[in-house]
């Protein structure tokens, strides 16, 4: 009897997300003759049973569609009354699954490791457009993420230099300032203002004047997790969000006015938002999810239960969910000196 697995998608979407899927179950088919099916919106379907059938002609140009067709959310496995190890391993054992691939960032990351400890047969694949997790190199979504970034710079560029204004654009970044990093290099941005980093609005003011002396139009790059030296705590006025933390979102609206104020220089404030998030992946994320879901599919083929996959230099690899949970990646300050001395 072939062997038969369940895939989610938890937390925010992401681009690559349909990739991973696809390749999963093309290779899982194709070399293990397993079965799949995908569960629908997250840890609630695996909760509920809720599933789909995955086969060759389901995941058929799947690569270059953004968002999950398996749908996602904020629910928890271990959410009352439903949740809980015991309760899936009767939805596993009703619906004749062996294992269960789980994609997703840090919080299914944690969640799947505390379902494994309790005796689920659970693999995972690391997600995040913030690229924030140390165990590996990149995660898909991030490079599409920077792609629509820097878009949006060279767009904002040549409307600020035809009116002579600042432009402040604020993109995705809770803790770690990767997005905000490389698309601010790859758009030639006059500052760029990371979690990891404070600056001054004095210091952020310096840079914008310079460059308006040398008569540009100053381009400003911020995550929204930015904090000036006298915040107490990020920028929320959005209430919380499905895992109890501050929705962000708005730190560039609130530089806009002050920097203006301060500098007499125009200045306009545009927040990317839920953007960086959506439409297809680029060919770099395509690529690394497909080999995300092929190497995933090996995993269980395996019973490498536990286990995660993620790229180090070329190499996909196969980590714990300790390791992928060690350590937030954050932007070393290194590497933000190497570019900081180059803005204004």
């Amino acid at each position: 009897m072939a062997k038969r697995f369940g895939i989610l998608t938890s937390g925010g979407d992401c681009p690559g997300l349909n990739a991973v899927i696809r390749g999963a179950v093309l290779k899982g088919q194709t070399v293990y003759g397993h079965e799949y099916v995908g569960f629908r919106d997250g840890w609630y379907g695996l909760v509920y049973g809720d599933i789909m059938e995955l086969d060759r002609t389901v995941v058929r140009g799947l690569s270059n569609e953004g968002g999950t067709i398996l749908g996602t959310s904020r629910f928890g496995p271990y959410s009352e009354p439903d949740g809980g190890p015991e309760n899936i391993k009767k939805v596993l054992k009703n619906l004749g699954i062996d294992g269960v691939i789980a994609i997703g960032g840090e919080g299914t990351a944690s969640a799947s490791k505390r379902l494994f400890e309790d005796g689920i047969n659970i693999v995972g694949v690391p997600k995040t457009i913030d690229n924030d997790i140390d165990a590996t190199d990149y995660t898909f979504g991030f490079n599409t993420a920077v792609e629509i970034a820097t878009e949006a710079i060279d767009r904002l560029r040549t409307t600020g230099n035809s009116h002579k204004r600042c432009m402040v654009l604020e993109v995705m970044g809770r803790h770690a300032g990767w997005i905000a990093l490389h698309s601010g290099i790859a758009g030639g941005a006059h500052a760029i203002l990371i979690p990891e980093q404070p600056e001054s609005l004095d210091q952020i003011c310096a840079w914008v004047t310079g460059v308006k002396s040398r008569g540009r139009s100053p381009m400003v790059v911020v995550a929204e997790g930015f904090k000036l030296p006298d915040m107490k705590e990020e920028y929320s006025v959005k209430g919380l969000d499905g895992f109890n933390r501050p929705r962000l979102g708005g730190i560039a609206e609130v530089l806009a006015p002050l920097i203006e104020d301060r500098t007499g220089i125009e200045t306009r404030a545009t927040v990317l938002g839920h953007i960086q998030r959506g439409g297809v992946p680029s060919a770099y994320d395509r690529v690394l999810a497909t080999r995300f879901g092929m190497a995933v599919s090996d995993l269980v083929a395996d019973k490498a239960w536990g286990k995660m996959v993620a790229l180090r230099g070329t190499d996909v690899v196969r980590i714990t969910f300790d390791e992928a949970l060690a350590n937030p990646k954050q932007v070393p300050s290194d590497q933000y000196q190497e570019v900081r001395v180059i803005f204004g």
